[in-house]
């Protein structure tokens, strides 16, 4: 390769004789509360779509990486500054998605327990809040842009990676009983299980503590903790 000759290249090259399309991410920060799966979203105050539900996002910054942008959203959006969980969901990039312009928008999932969770509604939004993803998705409510598409794709990757990954733990401290635990993996597979299935599946992934805790009017229940230690799949 003739470096010179590479940076005589570089040096004209014109960028602006070329159409580009905006890079976004949209997030879909998710948690459980009141035994529901529940999605952060905002309400727009501007157009398109003013008024509308819509995924929290932002455009990506030329010097920014795509999972810097997805942070950045989150902490502008969220208010969560700790370790978060994240994972690149799907691009969409249908032409006509955007009504303002050509928009290829990267999706990313977040999932954190309810009370690490800060909302604070971010610029051009009337305010934020958590819905219910299921009635989102099965409900008639008009969802801004593609967003419903994006849920339903999100919702389809939860229940598949609960079978075969340790995902639900994302859903809980640091501490947690057993009842608890499945209680989540129920919520997420959409169905009941057997409690001594449960435990065999999950033996290797937990570790006993000495403490307990009484849950309502139920006898108490062990503490467990996470085997950091443990093959962990995610």
């Amino acid at each position: 390769m003739d470096k010179n000759r590479e940076e005589a290249f570089l040096s004209e090259y014109r960028s602006d004789i070329y159409e580009k399309p905006c890079v976004a991410v949209d997030f879909l920060l998710i948690t459980i509360e009141n035994d529901k799966l529940k999605v952060l979203m905002i309400e727009r105050s501007e157009m398109p779509f003013q008024g509308m539900p819509a995924l929290p996002g932002v455009f990506v910054g030329v010097d920014e990486t795509l999972d810097e942008a997805a942070l950045r959203g989150i902490r502008e959006e969220a208010g969560v500054m700790d370790e978060v969980y994240l994972e690149q969901l799907y691009t969409w990039g249908a032409i006509d998605r955007d009504p303002r312009t050509r928009v290829i928008s990267v999706s990313y999932m977040a999932l954190l327990p309810f009370e690490k969770i800060h909302i604070k509604a971010g610029k051009r939004v009337l305010r934020a809040g958590f819905y219910d993803l299921e009635d989102i998705i099965q409900g008639d409510k008009k969802i801004a842009f593609d967003h419903k598409e994006i849920l339903r794709y999100a919702r389809e990757r939860i229940r598949n990676k609960t079978e075969y990954t340790c995902m639900p733990f994302h859903f809980v401290g640091e501490e947690f009983t057993l009842p608890k635990l499945q209680k989540i993996y129920e919520i997420l597979l959409g169905k009941s299980l057997y409690k001594a299935n449960f435990r065999k599946k999950i033996k290797e992934f937990v570790l006993e503590t000495d403490k307990m805790e009484t849950e309502g009017a139920h006898r108490p229940s062990r503490i467990y903790v996470r085997n950091r230690e443990a093959r962990n799949i995610f």
